[in-house]
């Protein structure tokens, strides 16, 4: 069995989307076995926050990892990168509350992992690929997220909204067994889709403390007629991009189940509700 952790140092600064607090990241090789963690290098005693299903402590529009008072938010899109490149350990050191949005998306971390290349890693006692063997299902309203048995591994995604641009979607994407061809695909594929808000919710967001550090930079704007700011990326941008948040949070787990992962018009809640229903079904 091997891992993978990153050859040399990654590093990047930003604002915070909802904090709208400039952070830097560095991003260091790991042992084996480590696994992917947060270090918050700001605070006394250098408190390590691990990237688990089991340090989720809120998901109101982000994905924040929490041990005791301490916390790091809006992990999923550098997760994604990690684990869709193919680095199973990584110590993530940050100076503030919250991950940089960059440009909303995952492509400047995929690069810059592209560029400094990886370093396998044996390990004797690694977590196996287990497969899904019954489907397990999280459900709220017409919103759902499920694992199904496969064979390969899979995530497909859909989503609906009233506003035309946007309107129904949906994309599927496997993820390829063999490491370079897995990374290749995820980051020509999924990575450089953009986080996006619908202009009407703004305002409201903003009030309740929320997007602090949002902008037309960051994240793509959809209204009543149209795109504010285009050109998109992809035609379907929106719903790659909900890929890959279900990407970093389930990333989670360590290391994906064999299974097709599905979703409609879920949310961090509920990607972190399947996780945890998967740990507990022996995985």
């Amino acid at each position: 069995m091997q891992q993978h952790t990153i050859a040399a140092e990654i590093a990047a600064t930003g604002v915070g989307l909802h904090s709208g607090v400039n952070t830097h990241v560095r991003i260091l090789p790991a042992d084996a076995g480590s696994g992917r963690y947060f270090v918050r290098v700001d605070l006394p005693d250098l408190p390590i926050i691990p990237a688990q299903v089991a340090a989720v402590n809120q998901t109101v529009l982000s994905t924040q990892l929490g041990k005791g008072e301490t916390y790091v938010r809006t992990v999923e899109h550098l997760l994604a990168a990690l684990v869709g490149m193919g680095v199973d350990n990584a110590r993530i050191e940050i100076d503030g509350p919250e991950l940089p949005l960059i440009d909303g998306s995952a492509q400047v971390w995929t690069a810059s992992i592209a560029q400094v290349g990886l370093v396998s890693q044996p390990v004797t006692n690694s977590q196996r690929n287990l497969a899904v063997k019954e489907p397990i299902w999280i459900y709220q309203d017409d919103a759902f997220v499920c694992a199904l048995p496969a064979t390969e591994t899979r995530f497909s995604y859909g989503i609906d909204f009233d506003l035309s641009a946007i309107g129904n979607q949906w994309h599927s994407w496997s993820l390829p067994a063999e490491l370079e061809k897995a990374a290749a695909s995820f980051a020509t594929e999924i990575a450089p889709a953009r986080t996006f808000g619908l202009l009407h919710q703004i305002e409201y967001l903003q009030k309740t403390g929320l997007i602090k550090g949002g902008s037309l930079d960051n994240a793509l704007v959809c209204g009543p007629e149209g795109w504010v700011n285009p050109p998109l990326r992809f035609a379907n941008e929106p719903v790659r991009h909900k890929i890959l948040d279900l990407v970093g949070d389930l990333s989670l787990l360590g290391t994906f189940p064999q299974a097709h992962f599905l979703a409609y018009k879920a949310s961090h809640n509920l990607h972190i509700q399947l996780a945890q229903k998967i740990l507990d079904s022996g995985f």
